[in-house]
């Protein structure tokens, strides 16, 4: 059966670095307040790259790094959930900037698990007629952040991380997946609020809604019991057992969370890769900026078998099974 290769990584963020002290220059909060309970040092932030052009350069540089031309490209996903409009996708913005001209583009948003979700479904395209695709993570969350709330704006930064995919008959690729959604938890956690405004009707919704509000308890609760049945369910689909794994590489929101979750799966922490400290939560671009900054250090090796795991809005998780 045919399924999916990642032959290349990529990944991009904005050059502005803001440190949590300077967060605390317009914010009550601290380096050891926002350090103590995340494990976040600093964030890059947009100064005016929106999410497409995130996006864009990590596909010109897959493009680049393979030796492919655009127009060999079939599919494009972006997982997003801070797009530049709500139509035209940020996929369809990439697929013209790169000249794309036979690829089909579409959005993904399940936030965080965001791009575990599009990894799967390029998995399934592939799988069908398709040949070569683009997987993309990029998020500009910055633009959705109250910057009066530090419970919230602490935790958030802008970049975005993808993969070239490839049809592949060997025994590289996803092995299990594990896609689930709680919406019955949606109000947990959620941003840019759309209302309903018209010449004929008023919504009187608050309007911080349109800015990221979360209630961090319950999310912290939901990563820690339902992210390590996530990763027991693709283990038991895959038939391998935890020693089998080389390296985890979870959804970067908080280091207290890939803590606790290593313990519940009695795994050691080492075999956790994290880089939340250099740039905060970026949603759904994290595990993809994780899995290239690994891949280029070289601590990733092709025949590694990793398992990725997103885990928020929606609420939702998402897990993989996957030999590099």
């Amino acid at each position: 059966m045919m399924g999916l290769k990642i032959t290349q990584t990529a990944s991009y963020v904005p050059p502005q670095v803001v440190s949590n002290d300077d967060l605390a220059e317009i914010m009550d909060t601290s380096d050891e307040w926002i350090s103590s309970r995340t494990g976040i040092k600093q964030r890059h932030v947009s100064h005016g790259e929106q999410t497409s052009a995130l996006a864009v350069k990590v596909a010109q540089s897959l493009l680049k790094k393979a030796a492919v031309a655009a127009d060999q490209i079939d599919f494009i996903i972006v997982a997003t959930m801070s797009p530049d409009f709500l139509t035209p996708s940020t996929a369809a913005i990439v697929q013209g900037k790169i000249h794309a001209q036979h690829a089909l583009a579409f959005d993904l948003n399940s936030a965080c698990s965001g791009f575990i979700y599009a990894l799967a479904v390029a998995d399934k395209l592939l799988a069908g007629p398709y040949h070569r695709g683009l997987v993309i993570g990029a998020e500009v969350l910055t633009k959705l952040v109250d910057w009066q709330d530090r419970s919230t704006a602490v935790l958030f930064g802008d970049g975005s991380g993808g993969v070239l995919v490839e049809k592949d008959a060997a025994t590289a690729g996803i092995i299990a997946e594990d896609l689930r959604a709680f919406g019955e938890q949606a109000a947990i956690l959620t941003a840019g609020y759309q209302p309903t405004v018209s010449a004929f009707s008023q919504d009187n919704t608050d309007q911080h809604k349109h800015y990221l509000e979360m209630q961090g308890r319950d999310v912290y609760t939901f990563a820690t019991h339902e992210v390590p049945s996530s990763i027991n369910r693709v283990l038991t689909q895959a038939n391998w057992q935890k020693d089998d794994v080389d390296w985890y590489l979870l959804h970067q929101a908080n280091g207290r969370i890939l803590t606790v979750i290593a313990k519940h799966l009695n795994e050691p922490v080492a075999k956790f890769l994290n880089n939340v400290a250099r740039y905060g939560n970026t949603s759904a671009a994290s595990v993809a900026i994780l899995l290239d900054e690994f891949v280029t250090s070289g601590d990733i090796q092709p025949g590694q078998k990793l398992i990725l795991s997103g885990f928020g809005g929606g609420l939702t998780v998402a897990s993989i099974a996957l030999i590099f």
